[in-house]
């Protein structure tokens, strides 16, 4: 099953798993033990990202190990890229403002 990275990064869970693994890969096992869901549900949530190219799964005796694949958030960084200047403005316009209010 392929997914799209944004689909995959669409939903919360997927997320902190994400975040989890950015600090180095882990045993599935531990991710799942991260959050109040049956590990068939955490399972499920890794073969999204799996399937979406984010992470790799290296099997380890009966374990499974997640690593972070960072090279398709390049795809969501191009995509924000044009956004970005917005930001700059809007940011810079609030702290306008607030200095405004506080000075």
């Amino acid at each position: 099953m392929t997914t799209d990275v944004f689909s995959a990064l669409a939903n919360p869970v997927r997320r902190q798993l994400l975040d989890s693994l950015r600090e180095g890969p882990r045993a599935a096992g531990e991710l799942a033990g991260q959050f109040s869901l049956s590990r068939p549900a955490v399972s499920e949530h890794l073969q999204v990202l799996r399937g979406a190219g984010l992470v790799r799964e290296e099997p380890r005796g009966r374990h499974r190990y997640y690593h972070l694949q960072a090279q398709p958030l390049a795809e969501v960084g191009q995509w924000l890229h044009p956004y970005e200047h917005f930001w700059r403005e809007r940011l810079r316009s609030l702290r306008d403002v607030l200095d405004e209010e506080f000075s």
